[in-house]
């Protein structure tokens, strides 16, 4: 097991560099499964949750080798078998991101039902009833997904509620459906934008992603590509807001401003001040406190869910008191009772933290609940007064790649110890 032991007080400075998105990589990873040949992806970020994928692959007897500057080469060809086991699945619920390259691609798949973090209800209904609406045999037995098609035939699919692995899910099978498929209500995150991207590169005609109507021309075949995953706007995210609660001064370097509106729109409204670039963003608060902001939650291009915890920490200091609404996942609060650790001022009400700014936190032990609420415990930690101590940090390593060194560059005391 390890932890991670931060010493708070310091305003963090300097340049940190941005890695591949997570949120990206992973459904891109799914969908090298489509191809008939070598697929090399480039700029994928060191993290458990890539590891997994690349586990789950490789047991289906993909082949896959680690290339240079973060990329790997992925040949389907050598695929045995159409099984995603449960040991595997329930660690990640992307797993399930491997159900509709199997099925359009191989005909069969059998995947478990997901597991992940314990964030709240994230049920695959929507995938099962698309994948079904596309003429495919499912079945749900003894935890496991087990489908069944000739070829998967084009439909209209209208999504009960916004999805981004249920619209991804059924983008990757329609890519070799025969006819055309439309999605409506499809999810129109940027990671959504870069698996269609993807999928285009190999040789598929989708359509109007990012928009909430998909259109997807089944093709007979995808070849091999050579692809670049995007950059991870969360993480972006995450080093700004520790720029911001630390009082410091950071560049964000590989990144994309456009992906972050909403996010820079709250970090200025909080007294920052922003310079951006093409591919760089810079944040200064000039030595301040920041104010209290109020967020909502809600799909892109609204306010992202993964940055809620993350502004929890913000309002934690700010001042101020601030409301943060989260309206995507029910369960997404666990972060509350652990930066009231630290001394934070917060009441729930419902779906709603009500964050009251205190001059000071200070430093105790803590216990990551899932990844992005260790993120804001880091965070938290990073401006404490004393020693912060943050366990469970397996979490963190699901999503940030090397996020203690890249702190640490920025001038913060924080390491990594086993126990």
């Amino acid at each position: 097991m390890n932890k991670l032991i931060i010493r708070g007080g310091i305003p963090l400075s300097g340049q940190v560099q941005v890695s591949g998105a997570k949120n990206a990589v992973l459904p891109i990873l799914a969908g090298a499964l489509l191809a008939s040949g070598p697929v090399i992806i480039r700029n994928v970020p060191h993290l458990h949750d890539v590891t997994t994928t690349m586990e789950l692959l490789g047991q289906m007897g993909v082949s896959l080798t680690m290339g240079e500057k973060m990329s790997i080469e992925v040949d389907p060809t050598t695929i045995k078998n159409t099984f995603a086991p449960y040991e595997v699945v329930k660690t990640m619920r992307a797993s399930i991101l491997v159900l509709g390259p199997l099925l359009a691609r191989y005909g069969e798949a059998e995947v478990s039902l997901p597991g992940g973090c314990a964030i709240g209800a994230r049920p695959v209904d929507m995938h099962l009833s698309g994948l079904a609406a596309m003429g495919a045999k499912i079945n749900v037995e003894q935890g496991y997904i087990k489908a069944r098609v000739d070829r998967l035939k084009g439909a209209r699919i209208v999504m009960d509620q916004v999805t981004v692995t249920g619209t991804e899910n059924l983008m990757m099978a329609a890519s070799l459906a025969s006819g055309t498929s439309v999605i409506e209500n499809a999810a129109r995150e940027p990671e959504v934008i870069d698996l269609a991207n993807f999928i285009n590169a190999m040789g598929g005609r989708i359509e109007n992603a990012g928009t909430d109507t998909i259109t997807i021309h089944g093709v007979e075949k995808l070849h091999g590509c050579d692809y670049t995953v995007l950059p991870d706007r969360i993480e972006t995210g995450t080093y700004l807001v520790a720029a911001a609660i630390t009082g410091g001064k950071v560049l964000v370097k590989y990144t994309d401003p456009k992906l972050l509106d909403a996010v820079l729109a709250k970090l200025v409204e909080a007294g920052a001040l922003i310079d951006i670039g093409d591919d760089w963003i810079e944040l200064d608060m000039e030595g301040k406190k920041p104010n209290s902001v109020n967020i909502r939650t809600a799909p892109y291009p609204g306010f992202p869910t993964d940055m809620q915890a993350q502004f929890c920490a913000l309002n934690a200091i700010a001042e101020g008191t601030g409301s943060v609404t989260e309206t995507v996942f029910e369960n997404r609060f666990m972060h509350i009772q652990e930066i009231s650790r630290l001394g934070a001022n917060v009441n729930l009400e419902g779906n709603t933290a009500i964050i009251r700014g205190v001059k000071n936190l200070n430093g105790a032990q803590v216990m990551a609940t899932d990844l992005r609420a260790s993120a804001s415990l880091i965070l938290a930690g990073l401006v404490a007064k004393g020693e912060t101590v943050v366990e469970r940090i397996y979490h963190i390593d699901r999503g940030y790649d090397h996020i203690e060194e890249k702190l640490a560059g920025l001038g913060a005391q924080i390491q990594r110890v086993s126990y």
